[in-house]
Protein backbone atom coordinates (compact mmCIF):
# COMPACT_ATOMS: atom_id res chain seq x y z
CA UNK A 1 0.00 0.00 0.00
CA UNK A 2 1.48 3.35 -1.09
CA UNK A 3 0.63 6.27 1.18
CA UNK A 4 0.65 10.04 0.72
CA UNK A 5 0.14 12.58 3.50
CA UNK A 6 -2.04 15.67 3.32
CA UNK A 7 -0.59 18.38 5.58
CA UNK A 8 -3.41 20.78 6.37
CA UNK A 9 -2.07 24.27 7.01
CA UNK A 10 -4.87 26.39 5.59
CA UNK A 11 -6.30 27.54 8.93
CA UNK A 12 -6.07 31.22 9.80
CA UNK A 13 -5.40 30.81 13.52
CA UNK A 14 -7.25 33.92 14.69
CA UNK A 15 -7.47 32.61 18.25
CA UNK A 16 -3.67 32.49 18.33
CA UNK A 17 -3.23 35.97 16.89
CA UNK A 18 -1.95 34.66 13.57
CA UNK A 19 -2.16 37.12 10.68
CA UNK A 20 -2.68 34.98 7.61
CA UNK A 21 -1.64 31.36 8.08
CA UNK A 22 -1.69 29.28 11.23
CA UNK A 23 0.82 26.93 9.64
CA UNK A 24 3.42 29.70 9.72
CA UNK A 25 2.88 30.63 13.33
CA UNK A 26 6.24 30.20 15.03
CA UNK A 27 6.88 27.61 17.70
CA UNK A 28 10.35 27.83 19.23
CA UNK A 29 11.61 29.77 16.21
CA UNK A 30 10.15 27.44 13.56
CA UNK A 31 6.79 27.54 11.76
CA UNK A 32 4.29 24.88 12.77
CA UNK A 33 4.40 23.49 9.24
CA UNK A 34 8.11 22.66 9.62
CA UNK A 35 7.42 20.14 12.39
CA UNK A 36 4.99 18.10 10.29
CA UNK A 37 7.23 18.24 7.23
CA UNK A 38 10.08 16.89 9.33
CA UNK A 39 7.88 14.08 10.63
CA UNK A 40 6.61 12.85 7.26
CA UNK A 41 10.13 13.08 5.86
CA UNK A 42 11.23 10.67 8.60
CA UNK A 43 8.23 8.36 8.17
CA UNK A 44 9.07 5.35 6.00
CA UNK A 45 5.38 4.55 5.45
CA UNK A 46 4.72 7.90 3.69
CA UNK A 47 6.18 8.31 0.21
CA UNK A 48 4.90 11.79 -0.68
CA UNK A 49 2.96 14.70 0.77
CA UNK A 50 0.78 17.59 -0.32
CA UNK A 51 0.46 20.83 1.67
CA UNK A 52 -2.76 22.88 1.76
CA UNK A 53 -2.24 26.55 2.70
CA UNK A 54 -4.34 29.71 2.59
CA UNK A 55 -4.45 31.26 -0.87
CA UNK A 56 -1.39 33.45 -1.34
CA UNK A 57 0.85 31.37 0.93
CA UNK A 58 1.73 28.69 -1.59
CA UNK A 59 5.25 29.99 -2.31
CA UNK A 60 6.00 30.25 1.42
CA UNK A 61 4.96 26.65 1.92
CA UNK A 62 7.05 25.47 -1.04
CA UNK A 63 10.07 27.28 0.36
CA UNK A 64 9.55 25.77 3.82
CA UNK A 65 9.22 22.24 2.47
CA UNK A 66 11.66 22.53 -0.42
CA UNK A 67 14.37 20.52 1.32
CA UNK A 68 12.09 17.48 1.58
CA UNK A 69 12.44 14.90 -1.16
CA UNK A 70 8.81 13.85 -0.55
CA UNK A 71 7.07 17.15 -1.36
CA UNK A 72 4.70 16.60 -4.29
CA UNK A 73 2.53 19.72 -4.39
CA UNK A 74 1.26 22.77 -2.53
CA UNK A 75 -2.36 23.78 -3.06
CA UNK A 76 -4.58 26.64 -1.92
CA UNK A 77 -6.99 25.37 0.70
CA UNK A 78 -10.74 25.75 0.65
CA UNK A 79 -13.09 27.81 2.78
CA UNK A 80 -13.38 24.93 5.24
CA UNK A 81 -11.05 22.21 6.47
CA UNK A 82 -13.13 19.74 4.49
CA UNK A 83 -12.63 21.80 1.35
CA UNK A 84 -8.88 21.92 1.97
CA UNK A 85 -8.71 18.14 2.28
CA UNK A 86 -10.64 17.73 -0.95
CA UNK A 87 -8.28 20.03 -2.87
CA UNK A 88 -5.19 18.36 -1.44
CA UNK A 89 -6.62 14.93 -2.19
CA UNK A 90 -7.13 15.90 -5.83
CA UNK A 91 -3.41 16.70 -6.05
CA UNK A 92 -2.28 13.25 -4.89
CA UNK A 93 -0.80 11.41 -7.90
CA UNK A 94 -2.20 8.19 -9.26
CA UNK A 95 -0.78 5.02 -7.79
CA UNK A 96 -1.27 6.02 -4.16
CA UNK A 97 -4.00 3.97 -2.53
CA UNK A 98 -3.76 5.34 1.03
CA UNK A 99 -3.92 8.88 2.38
CA UNK A 100 -3.04 10.30 5.78
CA UNK A 101 -4.74 13.58 6.76
CA UNK A 102 -2.85 15.60 9.36
CA UNK A 103 -3.40 19.02 10.91
CA UNK A 104 -0.08 20.87 11.20
CA UNK A 105 -1.50 22.44 14.36
CA UNK A 106 -0.48 19.13 15.97
CA UNK A 107 3.31 19.55 15.68
CA UNK A 108 4.27 16.69 18.01
CA UNK A 109 2.61 13.79 16.19
CA UNK A 110 5.42 11.21 15.89
CA UNK A 111 6.22 9.25 12.75
CA UNK A 112 5.22 6.10 14.63
CA UNK A 113 1.66 7.41 14.88
CA UNK A 114 1.46 7.84 11.10
CA UNK A 115 2.73 4.30 10.69
CA UNK A 116 0.33 2.89 13.30
CA UNK A 117 -2.67 4.53 11.61
CA UNK A 118 -1.66 3.26 8.18
CA UNK A 119 -1.04 -0.27 9.45
CA UNK A 120 -4.63 -0.45 10.72
CA UNK A 121 -5.93 -0.11 7.16
CA UNK A 122 -5.27 -3.81 6.72
CA UNK A 123 -8.67 -4.43 8.29
CA UNK A 124 -10.50 -1.10 7.85
CA UNK A 125 -11.24 1.77 5.49
CA UNK A 126 -10.05 4.38 7.98
CA UNK A 127 -8.09 4.60 11.22
CA UNK A 128 -7.95 7.40 13.78
CA UNK A 129 -5.68 7.88 16.81
CA UNK A 130 -7.70 8.00 20.02
CA UNK A 131 -6.96 8.79 23.66
CA UNK A 132 -9.17 8.13 26.70
CA UNK A 133 -11.22 10.98 28.13
CA UNK A 134 -10.19 12.18 31.56
CA UNK A 135 -12.94 14.70 32.27
CA UNK A 136 -16.54 13.95 33.12
CA UNK A 137 -18.83 14.91 30.24
CA UNK A 138 -22.26 16.50 30.65
CA UNK A 139 -24.90 17.40 28.11
CA UNK A 140 -26.23 20.92 28.75
CA UNK A 141 -28.83 23.40 27.51
CA UNK A 142 -27.63 26.91 28.25
CA UNK A 143 -26.32 26.69 31.80
CA UNK A 144 -28.56 23.78 32.76
CA UNK A 145 -27.23 20.22 32.97
CA UNK A 146 -29.41 17.68 31.15
CA UNK A 147 -27.41 14.53 31.79
CA UNK A 148 -24.01 13.07 32.57
CA UNK A 149 -22.61 10.97 29.74
CA UNK A 150 -20.88 7.67 30.49
CA UNK A 151 -17.34 7.96 29.20
CA UNK A 152 -16.39 4.29 29.11
CA UNK A 153 -17.06 4.10 25.37
CA UNK A 154 -16.04 7.68 24.48
CA UNK A 155 -12.61 8.79 23.26
CA UNK A 156 -10.99 11.97 21.97
CA UNK A 157 -9.55 11.57 18.48
CA UNK A 158 -6.50 13.14 16.89
CA UNK A 159 -4.72 13.34 13.56
CA UNK A 160 -3.00 11.84 11.60
CA UNK A 161 -6.03 9.96 10.34
CA UNK A 162 -5.36 7.30 7.69
CA UNK A 163 -7.74 6.20 4.96
CA UNK A 164 -7.94 4.01 1.93
CA UNK A 165 -8.02 6.49 -0.92
CA UNK A 166 -11.16 5.36 -2.72
CA UNK A 167 -13.43 5.37 0.38
CA UNK A 168 -12.11 8.82 1.30
CA UNK A 169 -12.85 10.14 -2.18
CA UNK A 170 -16.31 8.58 -2.19
CA UNK A 171 -17.13 9.94 1.27
CA UNK A 172 -16.08 13.46 0.28
CA UNK A 173 -18.08 13.27 -2.94
CA UNK A 174 -21.20 12.17 -1.04
CA UNK A 175 -20.78 14.97 1.51
CA UNK A 176 -20.41 17.54 -1.27
CA UNK A 177 -23.57 16.35 -2.99
CA UNK A 178 -25.56 16.49 0.23
CA UNK A 179 -24.04 19.66 1.67
CA UNK A 180 -22.81 17.84 4.75
CA UNK A 181 -19.84 19.15 6.76
CA UNK A 182 -17.99 17.07 9.35
CA UNK A 183 -15.35 18.11 11.86
CA UNK A 184 -12.97 15.40 10.66
CA UNK A 185 -12.62 13.08 7.69
CA UNK A 186 -13.44 10.00 9.72
CA UNK A 187 -16.90 11.47 10.27
CA UNK A 188 -17.45 11.49 6.52
CA UNK A 189 -16.49 7.84 6.17
CA UNK A 190 -18.63 6.83 9.16
CA UNK A 191 -21.62 8.58 7.62
CA UNK A 192 -21.03 6.85 4.28
CA UNK A 193 -21.00 3.43 5.94
CA UNK A 194 -17.29 2.66 5.75
CA UNK A 195 -15.43 0.91 8.56
CA UNK A 196 -13.32 3.19 10.77
CA UNK A 197 -11.23 1.89 13.66
CA UNK A 198 -9.14 3.51 16.37
CA UNK A 199 -5.46 3.12 17.19
CA UNK A 200 -3.72 4.33 20.36
CA UNK A 201 -3.08 8.06 20.21
CA UNK A 202 -0.30 10.07 21.82
CA UNK A 203 -0.73 12.26 24.90
CA UNK A 204 1.71 14.86 23.53
CA UNK A 205 -0.09 15.06 20.19
CA UNK A 206 -2.02 18.09 21.34
CA UNK A 207 -3.63 20.57 18.96
CA UNK A 208 -2.38 24.16 19.15
CA UNK A 209 -5.59 26.17 19.19
CA UNK A 210 -5.29 28.96 21.78
CA UNK A 211 -2.44 30.88 23.37
CA UNK A 212 -2.28 28.54 26.36
CA UNK A 213 -1.62 25.62 23.98
CA UNK A 214 1.23 27.52 22.38
CA UNK A 215 2.82 28.20 25.76
CA UNK A 216 2.53 24.50 26.60
CA UNK A 217 4.16 23.60 23.28
CA UNK A 218 7.02 26.03 23.83
CA UNK A 219 7.67 24.45 27.22
CA UNK A 220 7.66 20.96 25.70
CA UNK A 221 10.18 21.97 23.05
CA UNK A 222 12.47 23.41 25.71
CA UNK A 223 12.16 20.24 27.78
CA UNK A 224 12.98 18.04 24.78
CA UNK A 225 16.05 20.11 23.99
CA UNK A 226 17.18 19.80 27.59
Amino acid sequence: MRAAALLLAAGRGERLGATGSKGFLELAGRPLLAYSVETVEACDAVEAFVVATPSGWEDDAKAEASSSRKLHAVVAGGETRQGSVRRALEAVPEGFDAVVCHDVARPFAPAALFERSLAALGSADGAVPAVPLEDTLKRVAGDGVLETLPRDDLVAVQTPQAFRRRPLEEAHAAADREGFVATDDAGLLERAGFRVVTVPGDAENRKITVTEDLRWAEALVRARRG
